[in-house]
């Protein structure tokens, strides 16, 4: 009898625990903005991802992505189109929880990139215009598992045979794309070019939001019985619009053997329009919805590619992104970063170096006209 009323009191008790706590799970915690994968700016295209180097090389209609100051390498009108599938494969590992070990995968096929380029003449000067599609930065990504945890008591110790077991799970989806309007011209004919793409990140012509799910159950044992428990969902809903450019540069030796490259792509602030939603049992489902802004941090990089032939060139960039400017401004005014969700003051985070090396060789059929390209 004594066994039985102390397992209806732990109840009474973890029902107002867990009750007061659970809260916070319905209550927008602030969000940070967690990319599915890499999410260094660089460009589009199957041929100039596995470049993966391309700032010095790009000359093809993805140059409005990588070097706009590339484009004017294009002779003819030319239209191109790209589609990408992916699989991604997570294997977690949670250090002193094994239980919540466990590998989660996701895939998806989408619209990469699209473009239409028309080189023309103008004052003694080969010149370009340029419309371009461009897919940059994904979202999705999904992660399941279990927690089990030891509740403690007001002085932290674990309170003997009580045991809470956590079944959670988290998923994002959507994308950010946007529209370039790209120009290039030769400053001197067939050795220097500049270039510039105006880049227009707009809800309504390319479906930029995305959302971040958060749910699961916790139940709450005294042993091998169960006194309490409760479940629990959150999401957030952002959409983004923006604007900003990208400025290009490419040098060629008269020889048309050696190029170098240089790209800016400028820093500006979105705005971010959040929703967000909460629900628990024994709770009324809370919505709120505010006006930020993100502020997206500024990257830049340099190249250089060396053609030793017809058929076969190399290149390298290095390329740097500003992150610690990645900022999520809030409807009150309070600033945080986007890479950990902490206050400006509280967050550490560096800029990202990246160093690439790419290659191509062409094999080339001059009687039939065609060029495949293995990079």
């Amino acid at each position: 009898m004594m066994k039985k009323l102390f397992v209806l009191i732990m109840a009474l008790l973890t029902g107002v625990i867990f009750s007061s706590s659970a809260f916070a799970e319905v209550t927008p915690l602030p969000s940070n903005i967690d990319f599915a994968f890499s999410p260094n700016p660089v460009g589009s295209g199957a041929r100039a991802l596995g470049w993966s180097a391309f700032i010095a090389v790009a000359d093809d209609a993805t140059a409005a992505s990588w070097n706009p100051g590339a484009l004017i390498q294009l002779k003819y009108p030319e239209a191109s189109i790209v589609g990408d599938w992916f699989y991604r494969y997570e294997d977690n590992t949670f250090g002193d929880h094994p239980e919540a070990d466990g590998s989660n995968d996701v895939s998806e096929a989408d619209l990469n990139y699209l473009s239409l380029a028309y080189p023309f003449r103008l004052f003694n000067r080969n010149m370009i215009v340029s419309l371009n599609y461009q897919r940059l930065y994904d979202f999705t990504r999904k992660l399941s598992y279990k927690f089990n945890a030891q509740p403690t008591d007001i002085e932290g110790n674990p309170i003997p045979n009580f045991y809470t077991f956590d079944d959670i799970n988290q998923q994002q989806s959507g994308s950010l794309s946007a529209i370039g309007l790209a120009y290039g011209f030769e400053i001197i004919p067939r050795i220097l070019s500049f270039g510039f793409t105006w880049n227009i990140w707009d809800d309504d012509l390319c479906n930029n939001k995305w959302e971040q799910k958060y749910g699961g159950s916790t139940v709450v044992k005294m042993g091998d019985i169960s006194v309490g428990g409760y479940s629990y969902s959150t999401r957030h809903k952002f959409t983004f619009d923006g604007h900003n450019f990208n400025l290009g540069v490419l040098w060629r030796s008269r020889d048309s053997k050696l190029s170098l490259g240089a790209v800016f792509k400028s820093q500006f602030t979105a705005d971010l329009k959040h929703e967000f939603h909460g629900e628990q049992t024994g709770y009324e489902p809370n919505d709120i919805i505010t006006d930020d802004k993100i502020k997206m941090p500024m990257s830049y990089g340099m190249g250089i590619a060396y053609r030793f032939s017809d058929s076969f060139t190399v290149a390298g960039d290095i390329y740097r992104t500003h992150w610690e400017d990645f900022i999520i401004e809030e409807d009150g005014g309070i600033e945080r970063s986007a890479v950990t969700a902490k206050p400006i003051d509280e967050s550490d985070v560096d800029p990202t170096v990246q160093l690439r090396i790419g290659a191509e060789y062409l094999f080339i059929d001059k009687t039939a006209d065609y060029v495949i390209p293995l990079t």
